[in-house]
């Protein structure tokens, strides 16, 4: 058959079964444009002939992806899985005393008691949207909704936005806050008694007390840090808000993972980790004071440390996996176009920003070497990071496609997937585990005076008999079909190989969704310091 008539047939085919599937959504397009590019390209296979899919057989798309399973899946057979947790906790916790950018304790030492009650003033400020929100915290178990957000406003944070520089940024964010605060003519604000605002901030900051920190580098375009670089972060939005006439204290700063974990706690008792996986990805954890290098908590009063058995620690996950992930030739190329091949080992393999380039790079692979999609590749999945996530959260949609070429993208895309979920599970059990070592030892070196036994007992009953709920929030983890359970079921898996403790009963994992936790998460950690 001619290419053109080729394409045009297989073009035909594609569009009928995504119009079936999708019903015309915007995700259409992001498929489609792969297949309605000119001119088309035949690609030269990655492999070399004794590869994947090139051997002559009946089927070489059936024998690719029962390849492609055993490259990115196999590691798990055999105990791979609990043994790739194991070296996961072994460099979590060196790195607790050995690295000075992972690992880092936060300034929360309590979790909430889920008596904190009040209206309190929370802000996110994202890489696209600042939100400022008055949070209405009712009591764990009230009726009703424990929480509710009875006002929001939502400002998009643009292109010309991220060009504000410096002090420019944080003018339009105080003006956009004295909008919010000035529907509410009850929300009094003067010198004397400032109104006191909680704040979710998704950007690097070396942080230096509960409510305020060092300003960074911020990235993704922003140039807010420009000249403000080192400056307390709470005093720059304190003194942009004056300029507005309003009177504000920024009485708590938190990050993603640190506001997951504390907006679930104040309703789930049992949270002590939080899962952020969307494009990027990071877990926080609740860990003993006392396993962490004392050079990590930076310049802190005793007073602090009297009264701190466990801090939230962010772990930076995604920093972790340097030569024990099961890496595969997709992956490695992967790496090899990156300028820091070696920051973020585990993102790489979990992220929505890196899971749609490795599904393009086996493409690349399966197109010419199986005959999938007529064996060519349309010239835009040639540009690297072309296949977005959210295109193939659709693809794997519980309706299944009709056509066989997009069986073979929903399957492959389905492998890369399940990885995904085996690797977050690996890092999740691991840092599970080491905090039931950590609670451990920190009982055993304790005084029967010491004001931390209770807590610390309390720990550790829950990693050996009770149940430990992991806080989630992400798109990936939230959006992508099936995700969640299959963590889950990873989790499961691993918790079933585990020793049973002393008492003879395992503990439990539990993931729950986290709803608005930037917001809430803010807004708790204001409750906690009033």
């Amino acid at each position: 058959m001619p290419l053109v008539s080729a394409m045009t047939s297989i073009r035909d085919v594609i569009v009928a079964a995504l119009k079936s599937l999708f019903r015309g959504k915007s995700f259409l397009k992001a498929l489609l444009a792969f297949w309605t590019a000119s001119p088309v390209t035949t690609a030269v296979p990655i492999n070399n002939p004794q590869d994947v899919g090139t051997k002559a057989n009946a089927d070489p798309a059936a024998d690719f992806l029962a390849e492609a399973e055993h490259l990115l899946l196999g590691y798990i057979d055999a105990g791979g899985l609990k043994q790739l947790s194991r070296k996961l906790k072994s460099q979590f916790r060196e790195r607790l005393w050995s690295n000075p950018v992972c690992m880092l304790p936060s300034y929360n030492s309590q979790l909430p008691t889920g008596d904190e009650v009040g209206q309190f003033l929370a802000l996110d400020v994202g890489g696209s949207t600042l939100r400022v929100a008055l949070v209405d915290l009712r009591g764990r178990g009230a009726p009703g909704s424990e929480d509710n957000i009875i006002q929001m406003d939502t400002f998009k944070i643009d292109s010309d936005v991220r060009s504000l520089r410096g002090r420019e940024f944080f003018d339009w964010m105080a003006e956009r806050i004295h909008r919010t605060v000035a529907k509410d003519s009850s929300r009094g604000h003067r010198p004397e008694h400032p109104l006191l605002m909680g704040l979710a901030w998704s950007f690097p900051i070396m942080q230096t007390s509960s409510k305020g920190g060092k300003l960074s580098l911020m990235g993704k375009g922003f140039l807010a840090n420009d000249g403000l670089i080192g400056e307390d972060l709470g005093e720059i939005i304190e003194t942009a808000c004056k300029k507005q006439g309003l009177y504000v204290e920024l009485s708590a700063i938190v990050n993603d993972s640190s506001a997951a974990l504390l907006s679930e706690a104040y309703t789930t008792p049992s949270t002590r980790f939080s899962l952020i996986l969307g494009t990027g990805s990071n877990i926080a954890a609740y860990l003993p004071v006392t396993t962490i290098d004392r050079p990590k908590f930076g310049d802190r009063p005793s007073s602090w440390y009297e009264k701190a058995s466990h801090v939230i620690v962010n772990t930076e996950a995604s920093m972790f996996g340097q030569g024990v992930l099961p890496l595969t030739k997709w992956d490695n190329l992967l790496k090899a176009a990156l300028d820091r091949p070696d920051f973020q080992p585990i993102e790489q393999l979990v992220s929505g920003y890196y899971l749609g380039e490795i599904c393009r790079l086996a493409l690349l692979d399966a197109i010419p070497s199986t005959g999938v999609f007529g064996g060519v590749v349309p010239p835009s999945l040639q540009t690297p990071y072309s296949l977005d996530t959210e295109t193939l959260s659709v693809i794997e949609a519980p309706v299944p496609p009709t056509s066989a070429d997009l069986s073979f993208l929903r399957t492959l895309a389905s492998h890369i997937i399940r990885r995904s979920a085996s690797v977050i599970a690996a890092s999740i059990f691991a840092l599970w585990e080491l905090k039931a070592e950590a609670e451990n030892e920190l009982l055993s070196t304790l005084s029967p005076s010491s004001s931390f036994i209770a807590e610390t007992e309390t720990e550790l009953q829950m990693a050996r008999g009770g149940t430990t709920t992991v806080a989630f929030n992400g798109s990936v983890v939230e959006q992508y079909p099936g995700y969640r359970e299959r963590l889950q079921e990873y989790v499961n898996g691993l918790l079933a190989e585990e020793e049973e403790g002393e008492s003879g009963v395992k503990g439990s994992i539990k993931l729950v969704a986290a709803r608005e936790s930037s917001l809430r998460g803010a807004a708790v950690a204001l409750a906690c310091l009033a």
